[in-house]
């Protein structure tokens, strides 16, 4: 409405016409009322907001009880029970963190030290109960991914077989495209089952290289098995490329007899085709002499292996024969005094016993030039005879100084004491 003229009647006098202005006033009343009612909308929205906020929030963990003999023997029942056992070991360690660790209280912090302790076993069998179900299920998967490669196996051999002359020429031309297409399909789904399986077992095998074998025939019987097993497949390879090339035989035969049958514009093809299977049964021949090649060689080496495996056995058995002999004569040379223990009586050496571990010990040690301490020895040592004990090693060490020199090695905790074969140098000293 501003700028607007307005008349009055008809009148067309000043004072009846003129142009209108508006005043646009400002109600401070309604103003007032509105910022008090938008400030009231804000602070809705802050405490709906922090309302969400606390919801959304994690709860605050309850505070932890102070320490009583009640509440010590509360937590030391939780601590035997897996179910509470999360909450009962918190409580122990603010406990311990608190201070609450002192003269009286030692023996009881102790008894739930030792529960802490015995929830290892416990944790130890859990984590192997679910190994064992982790390679179950391993297992299982890979069963299934062999059957289904299988299958699969199966899949591409009927698409070879559609695709041979005798059936292919019955196909239409768009049959024979579908067909062609499954079976590539089929191969690369097949190859890529065929290299997770190889995988898995690739693992499986590097886990088991991993560990270690320290029976020499565990080792033996085991390369014996795998070489048993290619000897195997082998053979079943073997026999399937003899069927493969009575096939080719079978057909290159059809093939002669339908040739004389034939008229003359289908002898050049047939000749082709004669060239073709001649020379695939070529490569096939010669696969199968490389084949029976390497059979022939795995059962000389299957047969090398069982060798060795006898005269392991045997040395193991003269070894124990051996043994018992030396600890009965040793035995009888300590009851009956011979002469030469009196023989003995002057050196550092006492006894053929010791003379016996002197020549073993330095032997260990010279296949560790850097040394070795008195426990890594003894458990070697314990290993032909468990009746040896640390002192008497080590007693004998000590008196052959010429033999035998003890270093230490590293700073403060890390000290550590090795001991080294020096006969070579101690030869020229005495």
């Amino acid at each position: 409405l501003p700028g607007y003229r307005i008349r009055l009647g008809s009148s067309t006098d000043k004072k009846d016409t003129g142009r209108l202005h508006v005043d646009f006033a400002q109600a401070r009343d309604d103003l007032y009322e509105w910022e008090c009612k938008q400030r009231m909308l804000a602070r809705e929205e802050r405490h709906r907001r922090r309302l969400a906020e606390e919801r959304f929030r994690p709860p605050s963990p309850p505070p932890v009880v102070h320490y009583s003999d009640h509440e010590c023997s509360v937590v030391a029942e939780k601590l035997k029970d897996d179910t509470k056992f999360s909450e009962a070991i918190q409580t122990l360690l603010t406990w311990i963190e608190r201070g609450e660790v002192n003269r009286r209280t030692a023996n009881n912090f102790y008894s739930m030290i030792q529960s802490a302790n015995s929830h290892i076993r416990r944790l130890v069998n859990e984590k192997a109960a679910h190994e064992k179900e982790m390679e179950e299920a391993k297992e299982k998967f890979k069963l299934a991914l062999s059957g289904i490669l299988v299958q699969f196996e199966q899949i591409v051999a009927v698409y070879h077989s559609a695709s041979k002359q005798k059936a292919w020429d019955h196909f239409t031309k768009a049959q024979r495209k579908n067909i062609s297409v499954w079976c590539k399909q089929a191969e690369e789904i097949r190859n890529i089952h065929n290299d997770e399986l190889m995988g898995i077992r690739r693992e499986e095998e590097m886990e088991m290289s991993d560990e270690e074998i320290e029976d020499p025939s565990e080792m033996k019987e085991t390369e014996e098995s795998a070489l048993v097993s290619q000897v195997e497949a082998l053979k079943e390879e073997n026999d399937s490329l003899r069927w493969q090339l009575d096939a080719y035989r079978n057909e290159v035969e059809l093939l002669k007899q339908e040739q004389g049958k034939a008229s003359r514009d289908e002898d050049t093809t047939k000749e082709q085709q004669m060239k073709l299977l001649q020379q695939a049964l070529q490569g096939m021949q010669k696969h199968l002499l490389k084949v029976q090649e390497e059979y022939k060689k795995r059962e000389a080496e299957l047969e090398k292996v069982k060798e060795d495996k006898l005269k392991i056995e045997t040395l193991l058995e003269n070894l124990k024969e051996q043994e018992s002999s030396t600890s009965r004569v040793c035995a009888c040379s300590q009851e009956k005094e011979c002469p030469v223990e009196k023989t003995l009586s002057n050196s550092p050496v006492k006894s053929e016993r010791e003379v016996l571990l002197v020549g073993i010990i330095s032997t260990f040690l010279h296949v560790h030039p850097f040394g070795a301490s008195i426990e890594y020895i003894c458990s070697y040592l314990q290993r032909l005879d468990s009746k040896i004990c640390t002192a008497e090693v080590e007693v004998l060490m000590t008196r052959l100084q010429n033999t035998f020199r003890q270093e230490l090695s590293g700073v403060g905790a890390s000290l550590e004491k090795r001991w080294k074969f020096c006969g070579f140098d101690g030869l020229k000293m005495t």
